[in-house]
């Protein structure tokens, strides 16, 4: 017994050493293989330096210049005078209160909610209803933005589609885009920009379990607080991704108002993109510009960052 036990010994060990050949490889060998395994994503790499990380690094750059598209014979470093400079101007200020104006009203209130409620009804819709909504909704969505915007423009002109509707049920007209530009284009922005929200509410409404639905039912939960108590907590983070996206997308836009308003009539219209382009371009101001568009940038980043935070809080 004892002869068979130290004879076994040496066979275990050596089955152990055997096992010891399978481990990960450490030092220069784990080294090249790590960078064998992240080759592939050399071009990426690069592509993204190129095309997104170079712009931001030289709009950084030029926020802190006075460069000017004519009149200077130069480009000096100012420091921090473009920024000083937009704190004290109240045209920047009401750029801002706009901005946050039209991202509310427009996004987080507008196409959020609607495309919600979009979603919801066409679940229980009928096939050909729900075809005929979504090609009528996904349409706005897919036109280019100024195609939309002269589209809108036509709409809320003053001898345009709304005063002729409202002539008809003798109700009182007036300009739209003069007396209530930032309405016009926060409605403009809804109709095209809903199909989004209604796309990803519709996948999410997918996977809500049916069985809890059909409890709640038997609970005698009604619509609303089937849809309070169970649908939007199961589908919140889709909730959170969807306004987070149409958020950054609302920030960055530019073409729908610019064809609409101009930014006008004065600066009733003037959000941050627009006040961004006629202090670069129109007054050749492009160190001024360009220290609007990384305040721009660090807007969407902190709305980015709230969103972030709040999905984490949502796992933990």
């Amino acid at each position: 017994m004892t002869t068979s036990a130290t004879s076994a010994g040496p066979h275990l060990g050596a089955g152990k050493g055997a096992g010891g050949d399978n481990r990960r490889p450490s030092g220069p060998a784990a080294s090249l293989t790590a960078l064998l395994r992240g080759l592939p994503l050399l071009p990426s790499a690069i592509l993204l330096v190129v095309f997104l990380a170079g712009p931001i690094a030289y709009c950084v750059y030029y926020a802190f210049t006075d460069m000017q598209l004519t009149g200077a014979s130069g480009t000096h470093f100012v420091g921090f005078d473009n920024f000083t400079r937009a704190l004290k101007d109240s045209d920047f200020s009401n750029a801002v209160e706009l901005t946050l104006v039209f991202v509310v009203g427009s996004a987080v209130v507008g196409q959020n909610t609607l495309g919600l409620a979009l979603a919801v009804l066409m679940e229980k819709a009928s096939k050909p209803v729900r075809s005929i909504t979504s090609t009528v909704v996904i349409a706005a969505w897919v036109l280019p933005e100024v195609v939309a915007g002269y589209l809108m423009y036509a709409f809320f002109f003053q001898e345009g589609s709304l005063n002729a509707i409202l002539d008809f049920l003798h109700l009182p007209q007036q300009n739209w885009l003069y007396t209530l530009p930032i309405l016009a284009v926060c409605i403009a922005n809804v109709w095209r920009g809903t199909a989004f929200s209604m796309l990803v509410y519709s996948a999410a409404l997918n996977d809500v379990p049916q069985e809890l639905v059909e409890a709640a039912e038997v609970d005698g939960a009604g619509p609303w607080q089937r849809l309070w108590r169970v649908t939007l907590p199961v589908i919140r983070r889709s909730v959170m991704t969807n306004l987070m996206l149409i958020t950054l997308q609302t920030l960055s836009v530019f073409g729908l108002i610019y064809t609409m308003t101009r930014g006008g009539p004065g600066n009733k219209a003037e959000t941050l993109p627009i006040f961004m382009y006629q202090q670069a371009f129109q007054n050749s101001l492009i160190g001024y510009g360009t220290a609007i568009a990384l305040v721009l940038l660090v807007v969407g980043a902190l709305f980015s960052a709230v969103y972030i935070r709040m999905l984490k809080v949502e796992e933990d």
